[in-house]
C-alpha cells in the first residue's frame, strides 16, 4: 500500500479513473465478461506504473446511467473492483455512477477497498434519467452499518452531467453542507467530462472548507500545474486516453505526461 496521506490538503493527489467497459444489463453491454476484468486490470496496472496514487474503478461505460445499479452491474463492477485490488498496491476507490451510494460501499468493504466517490451527497439535481436526491444521511448511515468508518467519502458537489434544482445555491454552500455531513474530501467539476474545472470554484470552496478538495474534471498535462496550485489533488480519466475517448485503454505516455507537468507545482 502506498503510504502517502492522499486525502490531506496540501499534498497533491493523482487519482486516475478505472473506466469499466459496459457492464451486463446495460445499453452497450458487449457480452464478454472476462474483457471487462481484463481491461480494467490492465488500466490500473497502466496507471500505478506511471506513477498515479490511487484510482477509482467506475462503470462509466454503462451510458445511459441511472442512479442507481442494476444487480448485474453490482456483480460486475465488484469482480473488477477486486481484480484491481489484486494488481496493484495503491489505495482504491469505487465510484458506482451515477449516484448509487450503498453499492459502492458494500463493494468498498467486499474488495477492501479505501474510499469511495459520491456524485450527489447533498444536493437535488436533475439529470438524463431524471431527479436525484442527495444521499448523505444513507450514506453515512450505511457506512456505520457495515461497519466501514476508515472507508474515505469523496463527495462531489453541484457535480457535472447534471443541473442543480435550486440553481441559486452557491458552490460554497453545497460544500459546507457536504463537510457538515460527514464528507472527507470535496470534489469539484466542470460542466461535463473533459471540461476544465474553474480555478476559481475551486478556490472558492477552498476558502469555505477545510476538507481537501480535488479538481475533478478537465485535468490534463498543459494545466495540472495550474491547478493544483489551487487544489489539493485531481481526479482524471479522459485526458489519459489517446484522443480523450473514454473507450480507450489507459496511455501510459499521457499519464506520465501528467505527472511530469505535477512536477513544477
Amino acid at each position: 500500500m502506498n503510504d502517502k496521506q492522499i486525502f490531506t490538503t496540501n499534498t497533491k493527489t493523482v487519482i486516475g479513473m478505472v473506466h469499466c467497459l459496459p457492464l451486463p444489463g446495460t445499453a452497450g453491454f458487449g457480452g464478454d465478461y472476462e474483457q471487462i476484468l481484463k481491461r480494467a486490470v490492465e488500466d490500473a496496472v497502466t496507471l500505478e506504473k506511471a506513477g498515479v496514487d490511487a484510482v477509482i474503478v467506475e462503470n462509466m461505460g454503462d451510458t445511459p446511467f441511472s442512479a442507481l445499479l442494476n444487480t448485474a452491474q453490482i456483480a460486475a463492477l465488484s469482480a473488477a473492483a477486486m481484480e484491481v485490488r489484486r494488481a496493484v498496491n495503491i489505495p482504491i476507490g469505487i465510484d458506482a455512477a451515477f449516484n448509487d451510494c450503498k453499492a459502492s460501499l458494500a463493494i468498498a468493504g467486499i474488495t477492501g477497498a479505501d474510499f469511495v466517490r459520491v456524485p450527489v451527497f447533498v444536493d437535488t439535481v436533475v439529470f438524463t434519467d431524471g431527479y436525484i436526491m442527495p444521499c448523505a444521511k444513507e450514506c453515512m448511515e450505511y457506512r456505520k452499518q457495515l461497519n466501514l468508518s476508515h472507508v474515505k467519502i469523496l463527495a462531489d458537489v453541484q457535480v457535472k452531467h447534471a443541473h442543480m434544482l435550486l440553481p441559486h445555491i452557491a458552490v460554497e454552500q453545497s460544500a459546507k453542507e457536504a463537510a457538515a455531513n460527514g464528507a472527507d474530501a470535496i470534489i469539484v467539476t466542470g460542466s461535463e467530462i473533459g471540461v476544465e474545472t474553474p480555478i476559481d470554484m475551486i478556490a472558492r470552496v477552498k476558502r469555505a472548507v477545510s476538507l481537501p478538495v480535488f479538481a475533478g474534471s478537465g485535468v490534463n498535462a498543459s494545466n495540472i500545474s495550474e491547478q493544483m496550485q489551487t487544489a489539493d489533488g485531481a481526479i482524471i480519466g479522459s485526458s489519459l486516453k489517446k484522443e480523450g475517448i473514454l473507450t480507450n485503454p489507459i496511455d501510459y505516455e499521457l499519464v506520465r505526461e501528467v505527472i511530469k507537468g505535477l512536477g513544477s507545482v
